[in-house]
């Protein structure tokens, strides 16, 4: 199925962080914090100032940091995005 987000919003997957042991204590996955790190899949044309679209800052393939709580989760042929408004990006990673 294609998504193609609207106006400001970036349709993102979360990249799993690698898992550490320490201690020999292994975290289960429902205890685990959700990753802050993501790729961007998906963008939408811009936002909208006045007459004009301005283009997002961010494009397909990009790396990013996006907060705990940030966006909408949603299910696309078994696999998890997250779509959140550009606003709610934190910073991009080079």
């Amino acid at each position: 199925m294609k998504v193609s987000p609207l106006y400001d919003r970036v349709l993102l997957r979360r990249l799993e962080e690698k898992e550490s042991k320490k201690g020999g204590i292994i975290i289960p996955d429902t205890a685990k914090e959700k990753p802050l790190e993501a790729e961007v899949v998906e963008v939408g044309k811009g936002r909208i100032e006045g007459e004009k679209t301005v283009p997002l800052e961010v494009k397909k393939g990009d790396r990013v940091l996006v907060g705990k709580f940030s966006g909408t989760e949603v299910n696309i042929d078994d696999t998890e995005y997250l779509i959140v408004r550009e606003e709610e990006i934190l910073a991009k990673i080079k």
